[in-house]
């Protein structure tokens, strides 16, 4: 589509001018002779480009200006005068000008200045883009949860969005804490800002710091250009600072300064920088634990801790799976230009009753790869890591309910299923010796066993020699 430029000066053999250089150019024109016709013009439809006169016989073109920039930020603005001046121009640029050229004009000029002006548009129009997209990506109602866990985290991240407080993301690695960080970034006052991430862990202390704060050129070997740092990239926005029971004490009492002040000072540097940036905060560490050991500052910790927010793991949330499969089954198969497939219920099943210690990325996992080997137009137990299918990782010794309660006879099923599973695999695959070294009947195994999808061999079935025996 030709972008749309507004044509604002009271001469018509400029009008005229204007027009046929920009039509040749590809341009869709428009054209007024004065400042209350631009207005009604302007106000009334959408332009990429407005070049405009300054004096106008009803007015000062400066003032259509400063309205039409209060009115449509996208739309890039070129002043023209014959009566050049310095102050003329500054005010231009003051009120939001993108430009300002003097007549008579050099054609050569006036195209590459409209062309400059435009690709300015086109950028403004793709960060808004751009940026609406994540806001969308990133609503509540898109992260995939049903649960009475989630919705309760649902309903108290969208009350902490709209506030500026430090929020701590506490839950199991593969839970999603970033997923729901950039959530609560993109759905707050901040999201026209940037958000930034740093994973606490993956650098030394001194990479760290430089990463966090920036540091000035000459400052270590290496430092070839002065460097801004995360804080003041992040500035107005949001900056996750993931795994921070990673950070080392050290580290901790600069940043725990830096919350305090509000003030970062760069590697090298001698002067403090204000910084407005919202910290949230993760971590898969019992972080009080680490407090008793001396290893994390209890004042960083309630510094950081004002807004706890504990994600749940997979397991503890088992009425979700079968949402996050539909949802990565669609996701990936569009990544990989197939056509979705259907998941098998016993395949399912085993998915529900698995441990799954690397929670939402171990299932994303799973799926990735369980559509990348199928053969069939469905997703079968054969397309199942057989860890999972024969129950490979155990449930701990002991359970602590959480907070939100706990789904027990779903919670009993996946220990079913996965000591099923290992006596299944001591047993090379023999039903009847599975069901004795349980301490089950033959029949009940077999029940179990088919209603969880688990495979094996019979070599006698008992039951053929006692006829009686109820199932």
């Amino acid at each position: 589509m030709a972008s749309r430029i507004l044509v604002v000066d009271d001469e018509k053999s400029i009008q005229d001018f204007l027009r046929l250089l920009l039509e040749e150019g590809g341009y869709e024109v428009t054209t007024a002779s004065s400042m209350e016709e631009g207005r009604k013009i302007f106000f009334g439809d959408s332009f990429d480009l407005v070049l405009c006169d300054i004096i106008m016989p009803d007015g000062n073109g400066l003032d259509l200006l400063r309205e039409m920039k209060a009115h449509n930020i996208r739309s890039s603005v070129i002043m023209m005068t014959a009566y050049t001046s310095t102050k003329s121009a500054i005010e231009a640029m003051k009120r939001g000008a993108y430009d300002y050229i003097s007549k008579p004009f050099d054609v050569e000029e006036l195209k590459v200045v409209v062309e400059k002006a435009l690709e300015k548009t086109e950028l403004v129009d793709e960060n808004v883009y751009l940026r609406r997209e994540l806001e969308q990506k990133y609503q509540f109602s898109n992260i995939i949860g049903r649960s009475r866990p989630m919705k309760e985290i649902f309903a108290l991240i969208e009350r902490v969005a709209k506030t500026s407080s430090t929020v701590l993301l506490e839950g199991e690695s593969g839970t999603g804490k970033e997923l729901i960080a950039r959530a609560i970034h993109y759905q707050s006052p901040r999201s026209s800002h940037r958000f930034l991430s740093v994973n606490c862990g993956a650098l030394p202390e001194n990479l760290l710091e430089s990463e966090l704060f920036g540091h000035e050129r000459g400052s270590f070997t290496g430092a070839v250009r002065q460097k801004k740092g995360l804080f003041r990239e992040a500035h107005q926005g949001s900056l996750f600072l993931d795994e921070i029971g990673e950070m080392s004490l050290a580290m901790q009492v600069k940043l725990l300064r830096a919350l305090q002040e509000k003030k970062v000072r760069r590697v090298g540097g001698h002067q403090e920088e204000p910084v407005d940036t919202r910290i949230i905060a993760a971590t898969n560490q019992d972080l009080q634990e680490k407090i008793e050991s001396n290893d994390f500052r209890e004042d960083l910790y309630y510094r950081i801790n004002v807004i706890p927010i504990r994600l749940p793991a997979l397991r503890e949330r088992r009425e979700d799976i079968p949402l996050l499969v539909d949802y990565f089954i669609k996701k990936t198969s569009k990544e990989m230009g197939i056509e979705p497939k259907r998941i098998s219920v016993e395949a399912m099943r085993v998915l529900e009753g698995y441990f799954w210690p690397g929670n939402v990325r171990e299932l994303e996992n799973v799926i990735e790869r369980a559509l990348a080997l199928s053969t069939d137009e469905n997703i079968n137990l054969d397309d199942i890591p057989m860890q999972l299918v024969q129950g490979g990782t155990k449930h701990p010794s002991s359970v602590e309910i959480p907070d939100e309660g706990l789904d027990l006879e779903n919670y009993l099923d996946g220990i079913r299923r996965q000591i099923m599973g290992q006596a299944l695999s001591r047993c090379d695959g023999v039903q009847t010796q599975a069901a004795e070294l349980l301490g089950m009947t033959f029949r009940s195994f077999r029940y179990y066993a088919k209603k969880m999808g688990l495979t094996g061999t019979v070599e006698s079935d008992p039951g053929d020699l006692h006829p009686g025996t109820a199932e």
